[in-house]
């Protein structure tokens, strides 16, 4: 098999696993966030007043790529954008908003919803580990979509692509989005996503502290996943007995 078949079957297969694989690196970043906390010494501002601050801008870094991926899902159409697990979907090229400065925003906001964890282990080679790692992870998988995008686009993708950035936004280059924001489309498809978040901080918070026998909990982020995930509980509920989301726009 030619190294760009090979290169493509791997990215098809990443693709479909590409909300699991990333939690096994999360475990990996869970075991040095625990050493940092039975060890304090290991990182210079564990255990003063400025840890706060820090574990708040790793928080801050996360909510940024969260934002990224709902300002995508928010203006793109139906289709397109969005959580599929098995194949590659585009109905039509994205080519305003997001998709005009960047030919990846989606993975973009990935990328920094992931980093906010790996810079909560405040281990400086599991961070250099982790950005090799998703680099290598997701260029098979933009290489794949890539792929399916030329072939059923043709000159006009090669055409956009040549233009537009692969992962490094070109802000000079954006276009106003080409549909209105909607929300709905933000509940459908990002409110894993958002609930995941405060999940994660939440469990590291609480695991930090009884391991160190201390309760400085932060209860902002503790009280903000418990309302994520009620939010994602009745949103679930909704999709699921009844039509409302469908009737209110895709």
């Amino acid at each position: 098999m030619a190294l760009q078949e090979e290169l493509e079957q791997q990215g098809i297969w990443l693709f479909k696993y590409r909300g699991k694989l990333p939690a096994i690196v999360l475990l990996i970043g869970m075991f040095l966030y625990l050493q940092t906390k039975l060890f304090p010494g290991t990182f210079f501002i564990e255990g003063t007043p400025y840890e706060i601050y820090y574990e708040s801008f790793c928080l801050v870094i996360s909510l940024m790529g969260l934002g990224i991926r709902m300002y995508t899902v928010g203006h793109t159409p139906k289709n397109t954008s969005g959580r599929n697990r098995n194949e590659q979907i585009a109905e039509t090229l994205n080519t305003s908003g997001s998709y005009s400065v960047v030919r990846h925003p989606l993975y973009l906001g990935n990328f920094f919803m992931w980093t906010g964890p790996a810079l909560l282990t405040a281990n400086f080679w599991f961070l250099v580990a982790f950005c090799l790692f998703y680099w290598v992870y997701y260029e098979r998988i933009m290489f794949a979509e890539e792929q399916f995008l030329r072939r059923k686009f043709g000159t006009i993708y090669t055409d956009w692509a040549q233009k537009v950035p692969a992962f490094v936004p070109n802000f000079r280059k954006f276009k106003k989005p080409a549909l209105a924001f909607c929300w709905i489309k933000i509940i459908k498809k990002e409110i894993n996503g958002i609930a995941g978040i405060f999940i994660i901080f939440c469990f590291f918070d609480i695991i930090g502290n009884l391991i160190q026998n201390k309760n400085n909990y932060n209860y902002f982020i503790i009280t903000v996943c418990a309302l994520t995930i009620m939010m994602n509980l009745v949103m679930r509920y909704i999709k699921k007995r009844t039509a409302l989301l469908n009737e209110m726009g895709d």
